[in-house]
């Protein structure tokens, strides 16, 4: 690669889209050399996810692609990532042209018809030999270029739309974040929404300042203590949602978890029109009043008392008539309560295990915590909390709760010492003298006296 100096001129260059992705993949590359990894390793890693290009399809890369990506950049700079023109083919030179003539027909006649069928089709037809050689990816890569459809695409007639509608409370929980802005200083805030399908009843509201898992979970707590287990919990892809903790939660819960797929209206009708109406009736009086103060739990008790003692007793048309509390009431399903407050929060403790280090540590998302003495080298079973974010261990039969590593405070602090044993003890009168003692008795004995001080002098003759 040619290096700039000041004798040569600069020739402004606008890079392909698909440059600056292969570009942004050798930096990861780049970046990880940088940090001590070696070649292979970093090469390895960065196969091994998936790489966001810029119009937001996901895309993995091989190894043998970056190696090769790697030397063209060394050789030619953000010139060599640009992608080679190759001539434009409207077929295949490794197929034969009758079998082209029936793919393209056999698709015309039957767009659902997969691949692999009209290969065995071609066969059963004379087209292709019993034990004649064809790679489906040829076969694909041919269709392609013939405009051909490769798959089976989800339209819209497609589609399974019926809208649904259960009969009985908690048969389904919805939960939906709206966002808005309280107070004079016009602060973000997002509201969690939990409503019942079968009666339209508000469950619960929370109030946080962003959709996070954190907040739904509190929230998903605090519903299942008031009103009882659901079998089903619906809920979009928002980021409070979709995550690994959610998802664990809910299925200690006993119940289903449902992530309702983008552009599905008769799913997401009910909270949308909910929405609007918590838009319209409250949320939007919020913004910029004087009068409101934005901490999320003034906010959520304004909230909690609009959904509890407005919406909940006003006449809802999709009720006949009826209001969502009149409807919940009215439901003669039994409500499924957990045995005690303990047995719901232990639904929301999660467990693995790891292996504690030597100085009596275990590592957790790139946070050290200390474990009590006695573990080095075991494994143990963690238990993180998902409604307080901690980690305890069973110690001595008690649940300790871990904190993370304080090396500013190790350091001054007195170390922790085993206690005595008696075998440690040499007091025993009856062991023999050290070569320490007798050599000591053999040159200072005369000297310093049993007590530990020197001898008098003797008095002078006279």
């Amino acid at each position: 690669m040619q290096e700039a100096t000041s004798l040569t001129p600069f020739v402004p260059y606008s890079a392909s889209p698909e440059a600056l992705f292969r570009f942004a993949v050798v930096s990861q590359v780049f970046s990880r050399e940088g940090a001590g990894e070696k070649l292979v390793d970093a090469v390895k890693a960065v196969a091994g996810v998936y790489h966001l290009s810029l119009d937001g399809t996901q895309r993995m890369v091989g190894k043998r692609t970056i190696y090769r990506w790697l030397a063209a950049w060394r050789e030619k700079g953000i010139e060599g990532l640009e992608p080679a023109e190759r001539p434009k083919c409207e077929g295949s030179e490794a197929l034969e042209e009758r079998f082209l003539v029936f793919l393209r027909g056999q698709k015309k006649a039957d767009p659902r018809a997969s691949l692999p069928e009209v290969v065995k089709r071609a066969r059963q037809a004379g087209i292709l030999g019993p034990e004649e050689p064809i790679h489906r990816g040829t076969v694909w890569r041919a269709a392609r270029r013939l405009g051909l459809e490769t798959k089976r695409r989800k339209k819209l007639a497609d589609r399974d739309m019926r809208r649904f509608s259960y009969a009985h409370r908690m048969q389904m929980m919805l939960c939906d974040g709206k966002h808005f802005r309280a107070g004079v200083t016009r602060a973000r805030r997002v509201a969690l929404f939990f409503l019942d399908d079968a009666s339209r009843y508000g469950l619960h509201v929370v109030v946080g300042t962003s959709e996070n898992s954190a907040l739904f979970l509190r929230g998903l707590y605090e519903t299942v203590q008031r009103h009882g287990f659901m079998e089903r919990a619906y809920m979009d892809h928002g980021p409070g949602f979709l995550s690994q903790d959610s998802g664990e939660a809910i299925r200690r819960l006993g119940a289903i978890w449902i992530l309702g797929e983008a552009g599905y209206p008769p799913g997401r009708g009910l909270i949308e029109r909910f929405n609007q109406t918590a838009q319209n009736a409250i949320l939007r009086y919020l913004d910029g009043r004087v009068g409101v103060d934005p901490d999320c739990g003034a906010l959520e008790l304004r909230l909690q008392h609009w959904l509890r003692e407005i919406y909940n007793r006003e006449p809802h048309e999709t009720l006949e008539g009826q209001s969502p509390q009149e409807r919940w009431e009215s439901d003669t399903r039994e409500l499924r309560f957990p045995e005690d407050d303990m047995d719901l929060r232990r639904r929301f403790v999660v467990s693995e295990t790891r292996r504690v280090t030597a100085d009596n540590t275990v590592p957790y998302e790139g946070v050290d915590y200390e474990v009590p003495r006695g573990h080095a080298g075991e494994r143990i079973v963690l238990h993180r909390h998902l409604l307080c974010d901690t980690l305890s261990i069973v110690h001595e039969g008690r649940l300790v709760e871990l904190a993370p590593v304080d090396p500013v405070a190790n350091a001054t602090s007195g170390r922790a010492r085993p206690p005595r044993q008696d075998s440690d003890a040499q007091t025993d009168p009856a062991l023999p003298l050290s070569a320490a003692e007798m050599a000591f008795a053999r040159d200072l004995e005369p000297v310093v006296g049993h007590d530990g001080g020197f001898t008098d002098p003797s008095p002078e003759k006279d």
